[in-house]
C-alpha cells in the first residue's frame, strides 16, 4: 500500500495525518521534538504548580476547518465559550468599559445601537472594513484605515495585531481582509469566541494524537528529517539520521514543518524570511477571578497588556508583535503586565504573584505584504511533495485556522496526486 510520510506534528501536520487516515491513507508520522503540537501546546510549569499553554490561542465560530479537525478526533467540547457573542473592553487610562455585541444574524443592525459598539463611534466606521477587500496587494493597513482616528484604537487595533501578529504601519490589508468578511460579515455566530478550556493539548493535540494512535499511526517523535533526496522529480529518499526511509514509487511525501526548515531542506521553494514575536505572561492569582460577561477574554487598551485570559486561578496576557520585548528580562515583562492585569481585575496594588513569562521569536511569519508574497503553494516542483503550514498560501492569515486549512490542502493535494 501506498504510504504517507508527515513531517511535523504541530496543527498543520496533524490535521494532515488526521484527514489522510479518515481517507483510509497509509500515514507514518515524523516529528523531531519529544512531543507533539508545535507552538500550539501545553506543558506543567512547576513554579506556577499549574498546566499552562505557551501561546494564548482564540477560535472564533467563523474557523470551520479547526471545528472540523475537532470533530473528527471527538473535541469539541474541550472549547468554551461566553454565554452570548460579546468582546468585552477596558481602557486603562480612562478606567472606561465597553463590551462589543455582534447580533446574530448576518444583517449586522448591532451597529446602530449605540449599546452594542464602541462608545461615541458611529456605524460609517465599522463599514470602513470594506476597504480591506479593495486594497492593492502592497496596501498596508495604515494605507487603508485611519490610524489616527481615537476609533481606531479602540476597535482596529486591537484586532488586527491579534489576528495578524505584525504592526498596523506594515502590516498586511490584504490579508485582513478575509477575517473581517469571514467574522463580522457573517454574523454574531461567526464572531463567537471560543477558548482550549483545560488547555491547548488537552484540545487540538492529545485528542488528534489517540485518534491516529487507535487507527495504527502512532507518531514517531526524535525524528528529525535532515535531508531529502529527489530522484527524476520525485522525492526517493528521506534522511533521518540513523535511520534512511526509502519511498516507493506511489509514496508521498508531506512537509509540515517552519518556513526556516523547510527552505533549509527544500533550498529552491520561496518563503517567508522575516517573522514577529509574541510574548505570553502567565499568572497565578490567589483566587480564581472572573472576566465580564462571563468572556473567557478581555480586550485591554491603552496598556502594554493587549489581551487578557482566565482558565481557573491562571490568568494569562498576551502582547503581539512583541519584537520590542525580546531583550527585556522576564523580571520587567512581568512586572509591566501586572500592572495592567491587577488595574483590569480590580486587584489593586496586590503584589507580584507567581509568573511564567515566555517569548516566541518567531511565533508567526511577518504578515507584510512582501513576505505575504513569499507564501509558496501547497504543491511544488517535486511531484510527491507538498507543504503544509501557517506560512503556506492558504489565502488567510498565520492563525489555527490558517494551519488546519493548510494540513487539509496538503491532504487533498495527495488524494489529487
Amino acid at each position: 500500500m501506498a504510504r504517507v510520510h508527515v513531517v511535523g506534528a504541530g496543527l498543520a501536520g496533524l490535521s494532515c495525518a488526521v484527514r489522510l487516515r479518515r481517507l483510509g491513507f497509509d500515514v507514518a508520522l515524523h516529528e523531531a521534538a519529544p512531543h507533539a503540537g508545535g507552538r500550539c501546546r501545553s506543558f506543567f510549569d512547576p513554579g506556577l504548580e499549574r498546566v499552562i499553554d505557551n501561546g494564548n490561542h482564540l477560535l472564533l465560530g467563523a474557523n470551520h476547518a479547526v471545528m472540523a479537525y475537532l470533530d473528527t478526533v471527538g473535541a469539541r467540547a474541550a472549547l468554551a465559550t461566553a454565554p452570548e457573542v460579546v468582546f468585552p473592553f477596558l481602557d486603562l487610562r480612562s478606567c472606561e468599559a465597553w463590551t462589543l455585541r455582534p447580533n446574530a444574524g448576518p444583517l449586522p443592525w448591532w451597529l446602530l445601537v449605540p449599546g452594542r459598539r464602541v462608545p461615541g463611534s458611529r456605524p460609517g466606521q465599522y463599514l470602513a472594513a470594506l476597504r480591506l477587500g479593495r486594497a492593492r496587494p502592497d496596501a498596508t493597513i495604515a494605507d487603508v484605515l485611519d490610524t489616527g482616528d481615537p476609533f481606531f484604537e479602540r476597535f482596529w487595533q486591537p484586532i488586527i495585531v491579534a489576528v495578524l501578529n505584525t504592526a498596523v504601519e506594515e502590516a498586511s490589508a490584504r490579508l485582513m481582509w478575509p477575517v473581517m468578511a469571514l467574522t463580522f460579515g457573517r454574523g454574531g455566530a461567526a464572531c463567537r469566541a471560543w477558548v482550549a478550556r483545560d488547555g491547548l493539548s488537552a484540545a487540538f493535540v492529545d485528542p488528534a494524537l489517540g485518534w491516529l494512535a487507535a487507527r495504527g499511526c502512532a507518531p514517531a517523535f526524535g525524528h528529525r528529517l535532515r535531508a531529502i533526496d529527489i530522484d527524476g522529480g520525485r522525492a526517493a529518499r528521506l534522511d533521518f539520521g540513523e535511520r534512511d526511509v526509502t519511498l516507493g514509487d506511489g509514496d508521498h511525501l508531506v512537509l509540515a514543518l517552519p518556513p526556516e526548515r523547510a527552505a533549509e531542506l527544500l533550498p529552491g521553494i520561496p518563503t517567508p524570511r522575516e517573522s514577529r514575536a509574541i510574548v505570553n505572561a502567565h499568572f497565578r492569582l490567589t483566587a480564581p477571578a472572573a472576566l465580564p460577561e462571563g468572556s473567557p477574554l478581555l480586550g485591554l487598551i491603552g496598556g502594554n497588556a493587549q489581551w487578557v485570559f482566565l482558565r481557573g486561578d491562571i490568568v494569562s496576557v498576551t502582547v503581539s508583535a512583541a519584537d520590542r520585548l525580546l531583550d527585556t528580562p522576564a523580571e520587567a515583562i512581568a512586572a509591566m503586565l501586572w500592572a495592567d492585569v491587577a488595574r483590569a481585575l480590580g486587584l489593586g496594588d496586590q503584589a507580584l504573584p507567581a509568573y511564567r513569562v515566555l517569548k516566541e521569536r518567531r511565533a508567526t511569519f511577518a504578515q507584510t505584504p512582501a513576505e505575504a508574497a513569499r507564501r509558496p503553494p501547497t504543491r511544488t516542483d517535486v511531484a510527491n511533495l507538498y507543504l503544509a503550514g501557517d506560512w503556506t498560501d492558504t489565502g488567510l492569515p498565520a492563525t489555527i485556522e490558517g494551519a488546519v486549512c493548510s494540513g487539509h490542502a496538503a491532504a487533498q493535494a495527495v488524494v489529487e496526486g
